[in-house]
């Protein structure tokens, strides 16, 4: 069966790009579709009434029309604009961070309602007054697990034993959780303390909203973001561009 020549979807506007003279360049994620790259033209004109409607962050309802290489948008309708996100540095650079871990861990084309309803809570999360180190954390962990790169978190993934209390370690690039004496060859292995463990159970267990009403220690927060920076690291094998300025502004905020 041919695909239709046009079609309607909801999407959250990950990036834009100019190009050429007038037109951008979006990348969405969508909930059916998964990820997709899309041109919407002339939209850099003074004279385009799409432009405000497709700014990064934003919820939209759009139609398109299939292309020979990139779909073009021939309609958006703003559903949600996270206003009280854009309006704060801090609540922008946290949303652009989990912006970019989905650009980086959804499949163009390939659905993942899951994930769409992940960021879309965390976003209305962002807006609010939370604690946005342990919603950071929480997210991280459930974007690994819909992504398909869940860490072991209960035993050893060496042994397949449940490590002694005070004797765990972990290896992001060898899955998870490491017992005191299994030592996998050429794999990273980091330091892992029992509160850190039995935070990182919790968040894989609760909700993001859960998650954004745990008062956590600083140092415990540094712990678990260093950990699973590593883990998302390993896969996208690179860095997360956005995490640099979100380091840089949380220590201005000490």
């Amino acid at each position: 069966m041919s695909r239709p020549r046009t079609y309607r979807t909801e999407a959250i506007v990950l990036r834009q790009h100019p190009l050429g003279e007038a037109d951008l360049l979006l990348t969405l994620f969508t909930p059916q579709e998964g990820k997709l790259r899309a041109v919407a033209k002339g939209v850099r004109r003074l004279t385009s009434k799409l432009a405000g409607h497709l700014e990064p962050l934003t919820r939209v309802e759009l139609s398109l029309s299939v292309g020979q290489g990139l779909d073009v948008v021939s309609q958006a309708q703003m559903v949600e604009g996270f206003a009280s996100v854009k309006g704060d540095l801090a609540r922008t650079s946290r949303a652009l961070y989990l912006a970019e871990l989905v650009d980086g861990f959804a499949v163009e084309r390939s659905g993942n309602p899951a994930l769409y309803g992940l960021l879309l809570e965390a976003l209305a999360l962002l807006g609010q007054e939370v604690e946005a180190g342990p919603l950071l954390r929480s997210f991280e962990v459930r974007l690994l697990d819909l992504s398909g790169f869940r860490p072991e978190l209960q035993v050893c993934v060496e042994c397949r034993q449940p490590p002694e209390e005070g004797l765990q370690r972990y290896t992001p690039d060898g899955g998870g959780l490491l017992c005191g004496e299994c030592a996998p060859p050429r794999a990273r292995v980091m330091s892992l303390s029992s509160k850190a463990l039995a935070t990182l159970r919790l968040l894989d267990s609760t909700s993001l909203e859960q998650a954004s009403r745990l008062h956590l220690a600083p140092e415990l927060v540094e712990e678990l973001r260093v950990l699973l920076s590593a883990t998302i690291r390993y896969w996208l094998e690179r860095e997360v561009r956005s995490a640099a300025f979100l380091e840089t502004l949380q220590a201005r905020s000490l």
